[in-house]
This record gives C-alpha cells, structure tokens and sequence, in this order.
C-alpha cells in the first residue's frame, strides 16, 4: 500500500478518535459532577489532549493531500490542482466547506486544552468541570458534523481525476486569504470559552463576579482576533474585488460583525458587574447571544443560504447547524429563566449621569445596532421561507438606521471616560469635558470653513476630535499618575482602542462621503488628469503563470509606474481584477483595468477612484488590536485575573479593615 491509501483511513480515524473523545469526556465530568468525583473530574481533563490530538492529525492529514494533490479526496479534488500555487494548496484548507469546518475543530481544541491547562489547579471545582463539559458538547457537534455530513476524507465518486479544479479563483489571488479567515475563526471560536463559563455560572449557580474576572482575558483575546478579522476582510475584500470598496453590508460580513457587536457590549457592560454587582441577567445574555451569533453566521456563511461574494460554499448542512443554534438558544435561554432569582441584584442605578449610565446607554446602542443589522441580514431569508419569493435589503437600509447610532456611540465614547461611578456633578463634567468639547466644536468649525459638506459626516469629525481628545485626555492622567504602566491595564488599553476605532469610524465617514469614481478609456500613450493625479496609458503586458493568464496595463501615475490587470484562470470564464493601490495617509488612488483592448494597440478602459483616508481604516485597525493587548496586561495587582472563583466568592468585594474603621467613624459622627 502506497501512503496516499493510507490518507482517507488516518483521516477518518482522527475524527473519530475526536468524537469519541468528546462523547467519553463529556460521560466522565458528567459522573463526577454528578457523584462529586474527584478522580473522575481529573480524569475528565484529559481527553481535551485527546480532541487536540485528533484534530491536529486530521488537519496534517488533509493539508498533505493538499500539497501532494491527492485527488482521491473530493474535497482536494474540487478545491486543488497542479498549477495551484504552494501557498493556495495550504490556504486550501479554509477555502470550502469540509475544510472550514476542520480549521473550527482545530482552532476549538486549541483552546479547549489552553483552558484545560489554565485551570489545572481547580479540576475540582464545579464551575471549571461544567465550562470543560460544555467546550466538549461543542467539540463534539462539530466532530459528528465532520463525520456524518461535512466529511473532508470523502473518497472521489467514480474515477480519480488526473487534475482538480482547483481553488475558487478570488481564493488564490491575494496572500490575505492567509491571514483572514484563521485570524476570523480565532475570534469566533474563542467566544466559546466564556460561554462555556456562562453556562458553568448558570447550572452551578455561582453568579459572584470572580468567575467574569477570571474569563476576562478570554473574552478580550476572542474580541480582538475578531476585530483584526474582520478589519483583514475589508482589506482584502478592497485588494482583490476590484469595486474600490471595503464594506457593503454582505450577509456574510454582518455574520462576522454581530457578534463583533454584542461581544463590545459585553466587554463595557460587563464592568459596571464587577464593580457594582449590577446587570448580572444583562451580561449573561450578551455572552450566550455573541456564541449564538457566531454559530448563526457560520450557517450563514455555510448553508448556502444567502447569496454572497463572500459564500464560497454551498452544501446540505444548514439543516444541522440551524438544529445546533436553536438547541444553544433554547438551552441558554432556559437556565437564564430558571436561575432568575439568583440573577436578581440589589443594586440600582444612582444616576443616570455617571459611568454606570453611560455604560448601560452604550449597551443599548450596540445592542440596537445589532438588532438593526440581524432584522436586515435575516428578513429576506424569513421573507424567502414564507413568501416564495426573494427580496433584498441593501446598503440604504443599513446606511440610514445605523449612521444615527454610530454617531451616538461616538458621544457616549467622548463623556464616557470622564464620567465617575455612581454620580456626576455639572461642575465636575465641565472641568473635564471643556477643552475636548471646544476641540470638537473648532473641527466642526473648520470643515464647513473648508467646504465640507454632509451634516453626518462633519458631525463624524467632530464627535471624533471630541473622542479622541477625551480618550487622550484619559491616557496623559493615566500616565501622571502611574508613569509607563498607565498605558497598560483595562484603562489606559481601552482608550488606544478607543482612539483606534475613532480613525475607523474617520476613514469610513471621508471614505464614503468624498470620494470619487470615473472610467476613463485611453490610447497608448494618451495622458488625462482627474482630481489632481496625472495618469499615462503606456501599453499593455502579457504574463503567463502556473495558474492563471494575468493581462495588465502598464500605466504611469505621477512618477511612479503601476500595473492594474486582469488574471484569467483556467477554472472560470470570467476575468479576476486585481487593482493596484497608491495608498497615502491623505488621500488612496485606486486603478483597475476595467477592459482590456480588444486589438493590439487599442485603447484600454481603466477605472480610477479617488478615497480619501482610507489608510486610516487599517491604521485604527492596527491600534484597536495592540490596544486589545495592552488592555489584557494588568496594570497592578487589582487588575489581576488571580481572583477566588470559589463557591462563596460574593457581588461585591469585603471592605478592608481600614475601609471598614472609616465606616464606623462615619456613622459615629452621624
């Protein structure tokens, strides 16, 4: 037997070893939680190395069918050929369904045996044997799926083919399909870990604040995997589909940015629990619908429900998915209904104007957002169902309900960080918000001076100077006070996120408010000037790869000479653009090759399209990231995660002795 025979069977051997593993660990916890094993609780553990170790071998197994074009594999065969370049064979994993589905499984164990080895120490309590159980239930679905109705080891029907087809063209023509779609998944599974916690919380009933400290860092680590995700999908979606934009409210890219968004409500929301015992029912829901959202958007992206540049794949397991969400759904919303009492919390909001208040108006801003975005994705497949009949809610809808709410969080975002807990007085506010509000009105001020027009998007820019200034604000009086270290921390990380996104929500306001777009059709040599760049039509060039015919115009753009082309592959009829791009920190001078002469010495249709700031997209994108990191580094001790999670750990911290001496005098006084 040759070692490709040898492929199909270690394959499907590793998803079973993972299945069965999941079912056996989910058996062993589930006996020792119940007769309160401690033995049996330990050995629980460790069939998370197990699930690790099937789903690496499967991964290796199929990225080598992948490099040796075995083609005995129907998913090799479909998504792989000769002339796919090395690169493309490895991304190939993640360009379709069964591979897709794999990467999760492996991503998924990952963090199952991080977690299992963060918590090694406390393989007897409860809470951390409920969370390992559940990451097993999840483990398990996905191993079953791969079994059953998403297998990537499938035998080829009929005879092997002596070339595949290889991977979907917009999948092999540009490196970030490297980096996308694992630094997405990163953030989607990841989320699976503080759920896994929430349940824990809510089967147990320990709803002390500990356990959300403890989870903390994972909830952070997901968001930001999440938030580069997506910020890398907008990129390569503007590298590589040629229209000169990043984001157009696809139902595939709304599946990434649900949870994105629930997942930010949590994070704020989730502060005023820890310091003030409140919005404990709030918080749990914010955590059990982001890992919703997540399976959600992955039957979006893998059912073939939805019609999408983005939907690479079309199958038969929406079913099962859609089967799996609803059973998240019903089972989350059923332990918060059952442990509603203990969800009750004695505190309430003091007032309205503090950080708690605004804190909770953030929550239902993103939480609208999110409902806006879910009603506009999900109606035409609801619509569809009933009706028979196909709609499409497009880009207006989406523009118009979520502008107001962007600019409201881009206020919230500036009163935020000066706000204190429990109440604010006018006198205080003034103090701290003056100079960042004048700093507003004058870039108000400034842009209508210079002729910018749009009420939204002059509001955008001022709210933003008004933000970013707040944010810097809070950064300097971190500094002061702590030195270094006080960039670092919850703190001084969640304001360079905050300043991140602030140049996000900028580019995306300049971006699509003032650019502009023309096609211009040129003969060789003839020169035009648009919008203050001189372009040159030079010729045209013919080169022949592996996997494609690329045609490209030769132009000259100022002093520098780019090639906008066209790339035809063997597997599709139709040209693949790839635009070329002059990015500036100003302004981003984008050229495609819009048709190519029809004789030798023709003219060339070339498109051109002039953004403004577009580079400060993946710039706040960037910053929002290492914000992220940073904001995961504890500043001092309190900002720690080594918090007591035990079964008596109560809302709200004991006082100290001195705390409680400065009490009883207090009240002597009285």
């Amino acid at each position: 037997m040759t070692i490709t025979q040898f492929i199909p069977v270690v394959g499907q051997s590793a998803l079973l070893l993972g299945a069965v593993s999941c079912l056996v660990g989910v058996v062993t916890l589930g006996l020792g939680l119940w007769k309160k094993n401690y033995s049996f609780l330990k050995s629980g553990r460790s069939y998370a190395w197990l699930i690790l170790l099937a789903s690496a071998i499967a991964s290796v197994v199929l990225e080598f069918a992948l490099i040796t074009h075995d083609f005995q594999l129907s998913f090799v065969a479909h998504n792989n050929s000769f002339q796919t370049p090395i690169l493309y064979c490895i991304t190939g994993m993640w360009s379709a369904l069964q591979g897709s589905i794999l990467l999760w499984s492996l991503i998924l164990s990952l963090y199952l045996a991080l977690m299992v080895h963060h918590f090694k120490s406390r393989a007897q309590d409860p809470l951390v044997g409920w969370a390992t159980l559940t990451m097993y239930v999840v483990s398990g679905f996905f191993f079953v799926l791969m079994l059953v109705a998403s297998n990537p080891f499938s035998l080829i029907k009929g005879p092997i083919p002596f070339d595949g087809s290889g991977p979907n063209p917009l999948l092999q023509n540009n490196i970030l399909v490297a980096f996308h779609p694992p630094m997405l998944y990163l953030g989607f599974v990841g989320f699976t870990v503080p759920f896994s916690f929430a349940i824990a919380s809510l089967i147990t009933g320990r709803q002390g604040e500990g356990w959300l400290v403890e989870v903390r860092r994972w909830t952070l680590f997901a968001w930001a995997f999440l938030t580069a995700g997506i910020i890398l999908g907008g990129w390569w979606s503007y590298q590589v589909l040629g229209w000169g934009g990043f984001w157009a409210w696809d139902p595939v890219e709304n599946a990434s940015f649900l949870p994105w968004l629930t997942g930010t409500a949590y994070l704020h929301s989730v502060m005023v629990q820890e310091r003030r015992g409140m919005l404990r029912v709030w918080n749990l829901s914010l955590l059990l619908a982001t890992f919703d959202l997540t399976i959600l958007g992955t039957f979006l992206t893998r059912s073939g429900v939805v019609e999408s540049v983005h939907s690479f794949s079309k199958s038969n397991i929406g079913p099962d998915i859609l089967g799996f969400f609803a059973f998240v759904v019903i089972v989350s919303l059923g332990l918060i209904a059952w442990r509603a009492d203990l969800l009750k919390t004695g505190g309430g909001l003091d007032s309205p104007i503090s950080k708690e208040g605004a804190f909770l108006a953030n929550n239902l801003a993103f939480s609208g957002f999110a409902f806006v975005v879910l009603l506009g994705t999900v109606f035409p497949l609801v619509f569809q169902a009933i009706k028979n009949e196909q709609i499409t809610v497009g880009r207006p809808y989406f523009d118009t309900m979520t502008a107001p709410i962007g600019i409201a969080l881009l206020f919230l975002m500036a009163v935020g960080p000066a706000l204190p807990w429990r109440k604010a007085s006018g006198s205080l506010m003034l103090k701290r918000l003056q100079i960042p509000a004048w700093i507003g009105a004058i870039t108000i001020l400034v842009c209508v001076l210079f002729g910018l027009r749009g009420f939204e998007t002059v509001i955008t820019f001022g709210l933003a100077a008004f933000a970013g200034t707040s944010a810097m604000r809070q950064l300097i009086l971190n500094i002061k006070r702590k030195g270094i270290a006080g960039l670092f921390g919850r703190s001084g990380g969640g304001m360079i996120v905050h300043i991140g996104l602030i140049l996000v929500a900028v580019g995306l306001a300049a971006s699509l408010s003032y650019g502009h777009r023309r096609q211009i059709q040129l003969n060789q040599g003839a020169s035009v000037t648009y919008h203050g760049y001189k372009l040159t039509y030079l010729g045209m060039q013919i080169h022949s790869y592996p996997n494609r015919v690329s045609s490209v115009a030769k132009v000259r753009l100022g002093h520098q000479t780019v090639y906008p082309g066209i790339n035809q592959f063997s597997s599709t009829t139709e040209g693949i653009g790839t635009p070329v791009v002059m990015s500036s920190f100003a302004n981003d001078v984008y050229l495609t090759l819009d048709a190519a002469p029809n004789h030798f010495g023709g003219p060339a249709q070339i498109g051109v399209i002039i953004q403004p700031l577009v580079s400060w997209l993946w710039t706040g994108g960037a910053i929002m990231f290492v914000g992220v990191l940073m904001a995961a580094i504890p500043r001092d001790k309190k900002d720690s995660t080594n918090v007591n999670i035990a079964p008596n750990s109560q809302s709200e911290p004991k006082p100290s002795a001195k705390t409680s001496l400065a009490l009883k005098m207090a009240h002597i006084q009285k």
